[in-house]
């Protein structure tokens, strides 16, 4: 072969190679970036569909039974602005847990037993206080020797002493859903103490001991509280 044909054969394949080359080379810039690229799209596709925080595990989730407490605590503040002294009544029916399930008849009987336990406090304060047992402070450490006062006192214990049996039949009788019996048995609860403070009046005016002064005055307001709630059950009945 002539050395110009030659020659003309070199250039060919050096322009040919000098063509083909660049395609080669993009081609396989192209790749990776390419592949870059589909997996920026697909990661881009999961985070614009899926959720962008892990949902919370089952047992972080609020337990159902922590409505119910909020809903009894909101009937016994209902119950309560219905009664003559919606604190006391919503403090005497809070501290009783079983309050928190409570319908309108249980707060009722809760009540009750409240100013029963009253009652039964007013009892024991009484005779105490005849015997020269009531605890240090109160107003008859040592006991009378006024035979008088002594026999008052025992008669206050047992007048306490019934409050406390008419406010359990009262509530028996809303046991019973009869609570037109259930406010007769309240009502008189509330004026048994008042017989003592009245027999005191007459005969020893001026010693009645405070004790059975305050036993006196909250027991008429539990009671108080007792047949308004009472009084929501007739009228719903």
């Amino acid at each position: 072969m002539a050395p110009m044909a030659t020659n003309t054969t070199k250039n060919a394949l050096v322009l040919l190679l000098l063509a083909v080359l660049p395609l080669a080379t993009l081609s396989s810039r192209a790749g990776p970036s390419a592949h870059k690229s589909h997996d920026h799209d697909h990661h881009s596709h999961g985070h614009g569909h899926g959720p962008k925080h892990p949902s919370p595990p089952a047992s972080f989730s609020p337990p159902p039974a922590a409505a119910p407490p909020a809903a009894a605590n909101a009937l016994v503040r209902a119950t309560c602005n219905s009664t003559t002294y919606p604190d006391l009544c919503v403090s005497a029916l809070g501290a009783d847990p079983s309050s928190a399930t409570a319908d309108v008849r249980g707060l009722s009987a809760i009540a009750v037993s409240v100013a029963a336990a009253n009652a039964s406090g007013g009892a024991a304060t009484a005779a105490a206080l005849a015997n020269g047992t009531a605890p240090e402070g109160t107003a008859a450490q040592a006991p009378s020797t006024d035979g008088a006062v002594q026999a008052l006192l025992r008669t206050c214990a047992a007048k306490y002493g019934e409050a406390r049996d008419a406010l359990s039949a009262a509530r028996d009788s809303i046991a019973e859903q009869d609570y037109d019996f259930a406010s007769v048995h309240v009502s008189a609860a509330a004026e048994y103490p008042q017989v003592c403070k009245a027999l005191f009046r007459r005969q020893r005016p001026g010693q009645y001991p405070a004790e059975l002064a305050a036993r006196e005055e909250a027991l008429k307001q539990l009671c108080s509280v007792a047949l308004d709630i009472i009084a929501l059950l007739s009228n719903s009945s």
